[in-house]
């Protein structure tokens, strides 16, 4: 007859509890049956897969107490991988994408630019920026208008304009227009090229490189007929399809619109 002290004893051993610990991948625990020892591949079916050092497979049940991790038993029980952050989307431009955005309300400050051609490729690379800030992109419909434009928009403290201009190049016509511009609250920047298109890396259209096109020619026309493009609102489409970032841009266009839109986007100076 057992004595009571070794009842005791025996009910406090079985009350021990076997840990339970999760099966991730990489765990190496052993069968004690068979003596199999390996790392955990995978669980399936309510069973797990370990792989032993030789890269043998071997599937076993998860049962209570079933394995011995460092000589002890445990209780594997199926792994549950953390949920992963969702992957941050990077939008044409590069920036970081805001998810569920709601366009902020316009901003009194503008991004002038010359031509229906110019608004649409800034749309088209740095739509979801303008939107996240508030920014109105305007076509002026050349730079010749632009001194008169400024002075009926009234800028100041809050209102500002960014203007991108083709073709800023010394010397040029565009460059002699911009000299003439004193405000503090405008920034005139601009890219080299004679039109925007050509601002669009030559590889993003299919072509080596843009053709050079004669004085006295109109240029839009003249690339059109030296690339067999038809008229130039189907070279436009042919040009502003390629474009999906701006990794199709030339580097000078990229830096000009950076510029632009930190600054119409500054906050105001408070007095």
């Amino acid at each position: 007859m057992r004595s009571h002290s070794y009842d005791d004893v025996l009910a406090g051993r079985r009350r021990k509890k076997v840990p339970e610990v999760p099966a991730e991948p990489g765990l190496v625990v052993e069968d004690p049956v068979s003596g199999f020892c390996g790392a955990v591949v995978k669980t399936e079916y309510g069973n797990v897969v370990l792989e032993d050092a030789k890269g043998r497979h071997r599937v076993f049940p998860f049962v209570p107490a079933g394995f011995l991790l460092e000589g002890k038993p445990v209780t594997l029980v199926p792994f549950k991988a953390p949920p992963q952050a969702p992957a941050r989307q990077i939008s044409a431009s590069g920036s970081v994408k805001v998810q569920g955005l709601q366009a902020r309300v316009a901003r009194d400050s503008r991004i002038w630019v010359e031509g229906k051609h110019d608004a649409e490729l800034v749309e088209r690379v740095w739509g979801h920026d303008l939107r996240v800030e508030g920014v109105v992109v305007e076509p002026l419909d050349g730079v010749d208008v632009l001194a008169d434009r400024i002075a009926e928009f009234g800028t100041g403290p809050g209102r500002r304009l960014g203007v991108l201009v083709d073709h800023l190049v010394p010397g040029s016509k565009e460059s002699r227009l911009v000299e003439a511009i004193r405000d503090e609250n405008v920034l005139v920047t601009g890219h080299p090229y004679i039109d925007v298109w050509e601002a669009v890396r030559p590889a993003a259209v299919g072509i080596r490189a843009w053709p050079k096109i004669p004085r006295g020619t109109e240029w839009k026309q003249g690339i059109c007929d030296a690339l067999g493009w038809g008229q130039p609102f189907e070279g436009w489409q042919r040009v502003l399809s390629g474009v999906s970032s701006f990794r199709d841009l030339e580097t000078p266009l990229i830096g000009a619109v950076e510029r632009l839109i930190d600054f119409v986007t500054e906050p105001a100076e408070e007095d």
